[in-house]
């Protein structure tokens, strides 16, 4: 399983998760030349280890576990998975 950023983190972008982050899976971070083209942060399925560390720090409650991604909210687990996949 894995983290998911949902819509919270809209125009938000708080870079706190990136920081805390021990495998480096959320992106676009303030140093990549995308950032700005995106409204939001996301977090890579494939390289997430399910710390919860980004879960804590996150200051609008934007995380959530896979299984757990709030009601209405469903369609941010497949639009951070396009962000990776390039779709």
């Amino acid at each position: 399983m894995t983290y998911v950023i949902t819509e919270p983190c809209i125009d938000v972008k708080d870079l706190t998760c990136v920081e805390v982050c021990p495998v480096d899976c959320i992106h676009p971070t303030e140093n990549e030349p995308d950032f700005a083209d995106h409204r939001q942060l996301y977090i890579d399925p494939a390289e997430c280890i399910d710390c919860d560390a980004c879960v804590e720090v996150c200051p609008v409650d934007a995380i959530f576990p896979e299984d757990q991604v709030p009601a209405g909210q469903e369609k941010f687990t497949e639009i951070n998975v396009a962000y990776y996949s390039g779709s």
